[in-house]
């Protein structure tokens, strides 16, 4: 029997010690909300910021009867495991030409998990297999979009990022290398030699000489041309000049009645005989190409478009010059137009000229004549669009086109539910559900909830709560099953049905904000806050967050209501209130009436104890009242964005980190921002390279602590670690403030531990411990477990918990310091603060396992698995399932985690021998 609980601990010792991670995993889901607000209630309500919570709540606290939950817009399998797995079988079995696109059904399905890393990883590898020009610039501008490329200050849409994935110039040629996925483009060597593709002057001499034999007369003008040139152009013209046809006898042809002008015509004399292009004004390219789109000049028409395409460079050019490609079907000058116009996104959406070009059906067929209308582009377009703004008349139009270009049926699913989402926001209910109906026949059954709440909006409450019931008693029971029916249940049955929700599903918020607000409306506001409280602590969104602080006005604790405000708008800075009636700036300065406020030093010294005491939403408040007294300050850009990835905000951390970068007052400061930006989206070696120019400029605390940290992610060799350590300590020597000196103090602990050197670790820890980095408890435990002082270790981080105001992880490191029962204790209490966190189930299980009690062992994993597929638990359930012999659920698992990590080695080597022992049984 495997001893599924050592090896357990042993991986886990590897995880959490390879390095100290600012960075932490999924982000939260973030609502998006309307930008349109009243300042008018701001006025009355500042006007009246001296009276007390009454006046402060003049709409009143929400009320469960206006409460409900969002459809989600995204795809969301029944069964997301097997899905996942189907998916990683057809990938490895597709053709090659097929793969991009079941990436991005990849991409649609894992969205509604909401991590970045992950649709990052599947949008590169759909642009990695990308074939043909339209898709490589379709998926370059996505994954540029992702990035928010647009945020950063002096980017222009055509720059290039210097990576071949991403390259304007590489996406407008044909073909792909799977070998070029973070490969450098080839921008920076295009200083070629003019001779070797420019002919020379005496060969275009000797060209042009050569006799002519027949003339077009165009009005009173004859053009000069050889016979043989210009029938070479095409059949048409060959047939003509040189068939059965009469002008094959004349020598002279006349050309007037063609809408053809002297100047085209002596530049397609010119053409004919030097096969180029460039030494032609681009009005007379223009030209040229609509003639050989007329004639058939195919040749010709290659050589105009890929011409007329380094002409596009911004918006100016698109708008001009598109209207000529897509009238002479130009793919590549098409391809380069469209490039601009997505590489703008989304300010491009709010321009009604550009919106012409994709939002109709007559717009759609005459790019889709020019090779440019996929579902893939206009699935780009309508996820922007419906970011930007849900229920306008350009979202349903760009989906109406999406579902046009549907073909296979996930495609359909997915359009024909996105469309039932914003009939639903526009309170279309009969619209909605026809749209939701559509999508349940295309197979996608999460869009019953939408016909359930379109029956519900329409009066139909019963009917909608069959449909529920029947849902829940034919399929295996999800959260969200649950919490759907509960809006159609009343009473206790109603609370049961949210409670089971919240028990399948714990990251659902609806459910914690109905009972907190159903406490409040029996004035036990207290108990709200604390309900509210329970998700809040473990998954930051701005509508939680919201909700919390018209609690806490409630209660007149305005200091509280003011900080959930203020990490509200660092999450969404225009995000709207009181249903869209108020703006969180106008609501801060109302109860800045309120609240004494202190100065810039008085802020820094809050922060760092809200830093010390591991507050990160009373850290990210405090952040953004310094900005709003130092609005251009880069530094606190920067913190702001350690916080929200340490909170699991990746975007809202990108966003910040772009700030951070475009405040940035020097260029070695600019450097590391970058830097971190590289490293956030994946490329470490340009991480490492910005880095090392940052120090060459100045060397900053900073720059070397990015460079240790890049370092640092991946598995190192002694003399690796050696030099890590090296720069960490010059790191130390150089100035920097309390805050992140304690942080690189915690690394170097890590790092001397990994070498053995336990009682410089110490020293770090105090050290570090001394300037209230409180995190240092936690690597001053493993150093007391390391010496086998296990009561010394479960105390360091007793007091970690005590300090900690998030400290769900404290409890999960402590259970390795105590007894199995103690250890119990700690990590239901981990999986009770943060029920994301992995860990604790996979112990549990592991537990179980050991104890011969496999059912309740998968059960474990299962409960976790159902919400958060993670890679290590479906590791670990196919570990689990090959143990007892299950091995095509062991499989179906295996390919489940490879498709999210496909690399994972020890997935692959449980697959291929759960495989190997599927296909030859009697070796067992």
């Amino acid at each position: 029997m495997v001893h599924f609980v050592k090896k357990l601990l042993s991986l886990k010792l590897k995880g959490t010690f390879k390095s100290t991670q600012v960075h932490a995993s999924s982000p939260p889901n973030t609502p998006i909300v309307n930008t349109i607000g009243s300042s008018s209630v701001a006025s009355k309500l500042i006007r009246s910021a001296v009276s007390g919570a009454k006046t402060m709540l003049p709409f009143g606290l929400p009320k469960t009867d206006h409460l409900e939950p969002t459809i989600e817009p995204q795809l969301k399998p029944i069964q997301l495991v097997e899905t996942l797995a189907d998916l990683y079988r057809r990938l490895g079995t597709c053709l090659e030409s097929e793969k991009s696109l079941i990436c991005i059904e990849q991409y649609s399905i894992l969205s509604s998990l909401g991590d970045p890393k992950l649709l990052r990883r599947c949008l590169r590898a759909a642009r990695q297999h990308a074939f043909d020009v339209h898709s490589k610039v379709v998926l370059s501008a996505l994954l540029r979009y992702e990035r928010r490329e647009d945020e950063h200050d002096g980017v222009s849409p055509m720059d290039c990022s210097s990576f071949i994935l991403e390259c304007p110039k590489a996406t407008l040629e044909s073909g792909c290398d799977l070998n070029s996925i973070y490969d450098h483009c080839k921008c920076y060597q295009e200083c070629t030699n003019s001779a070797d593709v420019q002919i020379s002057k005496e060969d275009e001499l000797l060209t042009l000489e050569e006799d002519s034999d027949i003339s077009f007369c165009v009005g009173n003008e004859e053009i000069d041309c050889v016979r043989s040139k210009i029938a070479a152009l095409s059949t048409p013209f060959k047939a003509m000049l040189c068939g059965s046809f009469i002008e094959s006898k004349r020598s002279k042809i006349d050309f007037s009645q063609n809408g053809i002008s002297v100047e085209l015509m002596k530049a397609v004399d010119l053409y004919s005989r030097t096969k180029r292009v460039d030494m032609f004004s681009p009005k007379i390219v223009l030209e040229l190409l609509s003639f050989a789109e007329r004639f058939c000049c195919e040749e010709m028409k290659s050589a105009c478009d890929i011409h007329l395409a380094t002409f596009v460079n911004c918006m100016e050019d698109v708008l001009v010059l598109i209207e000529y490609g897509l009238e002479d079907r130009a793919n590549v000058l098409v391809a380069s137009c469209l490039q601009v116009l997505l590489r703008e996104l989304p300010s491009s959406l709010h321009s009604p000229k550009v919106m012409r070009i994709f939002c109709s059906s007559e717009a759609r067929e005459r790019l889709a004549a020019a090779g440019h209308a996929s579902f893939l582009l206009y699935y780009f377009l309508s996820q922007v669009a419906m970011e930007e703004d849900k229920v306008s008349n350009t979202t349903v139009m760009l989906l109406e086109r999406l579902k046009e270009c549907a073909t296979l049926k996930w495609q359909k699913a997915l359009a024909l539910h996105q469309l039932g989402c914003v009939w639903l926001e526009r309170l279309e209910y009969k619209s909605a559900q026809c749209y939701f109906e559509a999508a349940t026949e295309a197979g996608h059954v999460y869009s019953l909830a939408g016909i359930a709440r379109s029956r519900y909006k329409q009066g139909q409450q019963h009917s909608a709560y069959k449909l529920m019931n029947t849902l829940i008693s034919e399929y295996k029971a999800v959260g969200w099953m649950y919490q759907e029916r509960s809006l159609y249940n009343t009473g206790e049955n109603k609370i049961a049905d949210l409670n089971t929700a919240t028990e399948l599903d714990p990251t659902l918020s609806f459910p914690y904000k109905y009972r907190a607000v159903s406490k409040a409306e029996k004035k036990q506001t207290k108990d709200a806050i604390s309900e509210i409280d329970r998700i809040i602590q473990f998954k930051l969104a701005p509508d939680c967050l919201e909700l919390r602080a018209w609690f806490f006005i409630a209660i007149e604790d305005y200091g509280s209501a003011l900080r959930d405000i203020r990490a509200m708008l660092t999450l969404e800075p225009s995000y709207k209130m009181f249903n869209v009636r108020l703006s969180g700036d106008d609501l801060i300065d109302l109860l800045n009436h309120k609240v004494q406020q202190g100065s810039q030093a008085d802020c820094w010294l809050q922060l760092y104890d809200q830093w010390s005491s591991i507050d990160d939403i009373g850290s990210l408040a405090i952040i953004h009242q310094m900005l709003v007294n130092d609005p251009w300050k880069s530094l606190l850009r920067f913190r702001q964005s350690l916080l929200l990835l340490r909170l699991n905000c990746k975007k809202a951390a990108m966003r910040c980190l772009q700030l951070a970068c475009n405040l940035s007052s020097s260029e070695h400061e600019k450097l590391i921002y970058e830097g971190w930006i590289f490293y956030d989206t994946g490329h470490r070696e340009e991480a490492l390279a910005k880095a090392e120019k940052s120090i060459l400029i100045q060397r900053s605390f900073e720059a070397f602590f990015l460079k240790a940290y890049t370092l640092s992610d991946s598995n190192l060799d002694p003399e690796s670690s050696s030099y890590v350590i090296e720069l960490l300590e010059e790191a130390i020597r150089c100035p920097s403030d309390g805050l992140r000196k304690g942080q690189a103090l915690n690394n170097l602990g890590s790092k001397y531990v990994d070498s053995g050197k336990l009682d410089q670790a110490a020293n770090c820890y105090m050290n570090a411990l001394d300037i209230k980095h409180t995190k240092a408890h936690q690597g001053l435990a493993r150093v007391y477990s390391l010496r086998n002082q296990q009561k010394a270790a479960y105390a360091e981080l007793s007091k970690l918990i005590e300090k900690a105001h998030n400290n769900a992880s404290a409890y999960e490191n402590r259970s390795e310091y105590c007894d199995s029962e103690m250890a119990k204790n700690d990590l239901n209490m981990a999986t009770e603060l943060d029920p994301l966190r992995t860990y604790p189930y996979s112990y549990r299980a592991a537990v179980l396992m050991d104890n011969q009690k496999e059912t309740e062992a998968i059960e474990e994993l299962s409960k976790a698995i159902a919400f958060k597929p993670d890679l290590q638990m479906l590791h670990l359930r196919a570990a689990f399932y090959e143990s007892i012999g299950n091995l095509n659920s062991a499989l179906c698992d295996c390919e489940a985690a490879l498709c999210l990590e496909p690399d994972h080695i020890d997935t692959l080597d449980l697959y291929n021998r759960a495989r190997d022992q599927a296909i030859h049984p009697q070796q067992i």
